[in-house]
Parts: structure tokens; C-alpha cells; sequence
């Protein structure tokens, strides 16, 4: 049989060992202390939105207060998101819905939108305190995304070229003749 060969099994061994440490992750203290983060950002961010981030938003250029309100919509929807995704996790960890159930229900889910990374034209000109939350949310959805991604089982391409390893591989592969 093909799959009794050793090279298949140490293969299919690998992946599941990885799907089961993400799930083990995913079950852990690590993911309560990701939950705790991603509630206590929730929490503060909308403290702030609705009391110093109001007042310092009143003294903005038209420009910057523009920006100001697109930011903090598209980090409110942010932490929105991040937080649907916990509660399923934490859901599934508690048996309150099958890991099927929880999975199908995440990938409803946007953990990233393309104008995430993009920074209004006056976002230098918001509060500092809006700027450090957005940061942050960032972060977090960046950790978030890398536990669902292992939990599914893929793992985030880098681009040979933008690799700083796979390009010396391919510098060394030139210079000795390899293809």
C-alpha cells in the first residue's frame, strides 16, 4: 500500500500533529489570555470612542475629523469581528457548539479586510490615543487571523522573493549551478 510507505506516514503524522496543536492551542490558556485581550481591547476602545476620543475629536481639522470618523468605524468593526471569532472559539472550547458548527459559523467571519492596512491621508493628525488602539487592534487581528489559519490547517505564504531566506537559497542555487 502507498500510505504505508514511511516518507507518507511522517508526512500525514506532521499535519495532524500541527492541527492538533493548534486545536490544543486553541483550547488552552494561551487562547483564554487571547480572549481576555481581544474583550479588554473591545472594552476600552469603546470607553474611549465615547469619552476622550469624543472630546479630542471635536478639536480636529475638517480633514483629520473626516478621518477620525472612518477610523474608528473601520476599528470598531474590527474588534467587532475579532470578537464574533472568540466567542466561537470559546464556544467550541466549552462544548457549547461543535467544533463544526463553530468553524462553518468563523467562516462568516472577516478577519481582515483589504482597507484594514490602509491609513487615512490625515492619519498622522488623529489623537494618539485612536492611533495606539488601532495599532493594537491590528495586532490582534493579526494573532487572531494566525490561530485561525492554523486551526484550518493553512499556514501564511510568504513570496520566495519577499523571503529574505528563500532568497539567499536562490542566490546560493545561482551560484553553484542548481536550478
Amino acid at each position: 500500500m502507498e500510505n504505508d510507505r514511511p516518507d507518507t506516514r511522517a508526512a500525514t503524522a506532521s499535519v495532524l500533529d500541527a492541527v492538533s496543536f493548534a486545536e490544543k492551542m486553541a483550547g488552552s490558556g494561551t487562547f483564554d489570555g487571547l480572549f481576555r485581550d481581544g474583550m479588554a481591547l473591545l472594552e476600552e476602545t469603546a470607553d474611549y470612542l465615547d469619552g476622550p476620543g469624543r472630546i479630542e475629536s471635536r478639536n480636529l481639522s475638517r480633514l483629520a475629523g473626516l478621518a477620525y470618523a472612518t477610523e474608528s468605524m473601520k476599528l470598531t468593526t474590527r474588534l467587532m469581528q475579532i470578537a464574533s471569532w472568540l466567542l466561537l472559539q470559546r464556544a467550541a472550547n466549552e462544548g457549547e457548539m461543535s467544533t463544526d458548527q463553530a468553524s462553518e459559523e468563523k467562516r462568516k467571519v472577516r478577519l481582515e479586510h483589504p482597507e484594514d492596512r490602509q491609513q487615512a491621508e490625515a492619519f498622522d493628525d488623529l489623537p494618539a490615543g485612536l492611533r495606539e488602539l488601532i495599532g493594537r487592534s491590528l495586532r490582534l487581528q493579526d494573532r487572531v487571523r494566525h490561530l485561525d489559519m492554523q486551526l484550518r490547517g493553512e499556514s501564511e505564504s510568504v513570496a520566495a522573493d519577499d523571503h529574505p531566506v528563500m532568497t539567499q537559497f536562490a542566490r546560493l542555487r545561482t551560484a553553484f549551478g542548481g536550478s
